[in-house]
């Protein structure tokens, strides 16, 4: 009997046991955090288990109940949900002992619900990654939205309950009014919504109507930031660093860029896309998002404010390199989802670190904090280089692909977009770096005395840290799981 399926139910169903659990042992912290992590080391194991079939050819798959002829809610692990999948579940444990470090050292409140919502937002995220169509998707997506809201929402304070507003207006308002009438045209023009290598509507559509349902499609799934709709993403700053990490490497951004890839890979098709011409005009919208987001982080001086819009940037990257429709592109999008998350938990987890041991959040405040705090510095200065796309990091190759993959195609504007925007990336991290190791430290009155942050946050950074070099040196995993993608799933 095959395992596989029963594998992709419980890694569903595990963060949500895990939630339950960890809610009855309210009045326990230590076991609510050893639940956490438990949960977390097992929903790891179940998706970890799926990777050698899937890499084997294999594509489990797991129908659960038909709502109408065409439209059921079903799973099915194909190679991009099963990268995703890897990311997530991985990430999710690296978390979980960060919001120990976190949560304890900044003596936050509400931390049952807290651990409940991250459970509950990592089980939607196995929803979306494991989505057999675009109806199941779509609903996973949206209640990865309404779970993480209260994550959102944590402090409870006016700025806090203000930017929460804004962060499920936009991310409901953009689904409701763009995403749910492209899925329901979809599901009329091809009489199903069900993840097909080369695509379901090749042939139903002529050039402009695929042109418009492509807009439909993109600026419906507003985890993926492109602008104009991205404020959401610099508003749920307000949020604790782990739900910021959560936000921008782990779950909700990745869950925008990753429906993308995978709605132009399975339900247009890369070939249909090509010969209808339809996508061009994505080219320009990306690149326009990435370059205006870039020069935002340039002028930011809060840095938690300049990470966000630099994820902002690096998710336009994704759109930017899957509009080319070509194949390298294609491959250095699916790449960068990855190298994205490691690198951009990796900095999240130093401005949480920064701010727990030394209450800084600006970045005009970061004057030798490197030599107070090296493990953590350096640690950034690693996501530094990957999200500049420089070597020894993961970023280096996925940003070679794109690069790669434009040159080939005689992208000449996708090309000076990447050029331009490398420059601007370094232009607002280098000196972040270049401040807290050798500029001299400004110990005035009212200076805070303070070392490292807790251990269980310093040994978070530095594993997602190392992860980040080791995806330079072995990518042998997620290149696989890239070329299989591109190949047809």
């Amino acid at each position: 009997m095959d395992a596989a399926p029963q594998l992709m139910l419980a890694a569903l169903g595990v963060p949500v046991a895990g939630a339950l659990l960890i809610a009855l042992c309210r009045s326990r912290p230590n076991l609510r955090e050893a639940l956490s992590l438990l949960s977390a080391a097992a929903m790891l194991y179940c998706v970890a288990s799926l990777a050698p079939g899937v890499l084997d050819g294999q594509r489990p798959e797991q129908a659960l109940f038909e709502v109408l002829p065409g439209l059921a809610l079903r799973l099915k692990l194909e190679p991009l949900g099963m990268l995703f999948a890897l990311i997530a579940s991985s990430l999710w444990l690296v978390n979980s002992l960060y919001s120990i470090g976190y949560m304890r050292g900044n003596r936050e409140r509400h931390q049952t619900r807290f651990y409940i919502c991250f459970a509950l937002a990592l089980a939607a995220t196995m929803g979306v990654a494991m989505a057999g169509n675009m109806f199941t998707l779509y609903l996973f997506y949206e209640l990865l939205t309404l779970v993480t809201y209260p994550l959102v929402a944590h402090a409870a304070t006016p700025e806090a309950l203000r930017g929460a507003r804004v962060y499920i207006g936009v991310l409901l308002g953009t689904s409701i009014v763009f995403l749910l009438p492209a899925l329901i045209f979809t599901w009329l023009v091809a009489g199903t919504t069900d993840f097909v290598a080369g695509g379901i509507l090749a042939g139903k559509l002529g050039p402009a109507a695929m042109g418009g349902l492509l807009a439909l499609y993109l600026f419906g799934i507003g985890k993926a930031a492109l602008m104009p709709f991205h404020r959401w993403l610099p508003s749920a700053m307000v949020a604790p660093t782990p739900v910021s990490a959560l936000l921008h490497a782990v779950a909700v951004v990745k869950a925008g860029v990753f429906s993308v890839v995978k709605v132009i890979t399975y339900i247009f098709g890369i070939d249909a896309l090509l010969a209808a011409g339809s996508g061009d005009w994505l080219i320009g919208v990306a690149g326009f998002t990435v370059i205006a987001a870039s020069i935002v982080a340039l002028k930011a001086d809060n840095l938690k404010r300049r990470l966000a819009y630099s994820t902002i940037s690096q998710l336009s990257y994704v759109m930017l390199a899957a509009a080319l429709l070509a194949p390298l592109s294609v491959i250095g999008a699916v790449l960068h989802i990855a190298a994205h998350a490691f690198g951009k938990i990796t900095l999240f987890f130093a401005a949480g670190a920064i701010y727990t041991a030394a209450h800084k959040t600006e970045v005009s405040q970061l004057d030798g904090i490197g030599r107070r705090m090296p493990w953590t510095m350096a640690a950034f200065a690693i996501g530094s280089l990957s999200m500049i796309g420089l070597p020894p990091t993961a970023g280096f190759i996925s940003k070679w692909y794109m690069l790669s993959g434009a040159m080939a195609g005689a992208h000449w504007l996708a090309v000076a977009v990447i050029v331009v925007s490398t420059l601007l990336n370094a232009g607002y991290f280098l000196p972040i770096v270049y401040r807290a190791f050798f500029v001299a430290p400004h110990d005035g009155p009212g200076h805070r005395a303070h070392g490292e942050a807790p251990w269980p946050m310093v040994v978070a950074l530095c594993a997602t840290a190392a992860a980040t070099v080791l995806l330079f040196f072995y990518p042998e995993l997620p290149l696989a799981l890239a070329r299989q993608t591109l190949a047809g799933g």
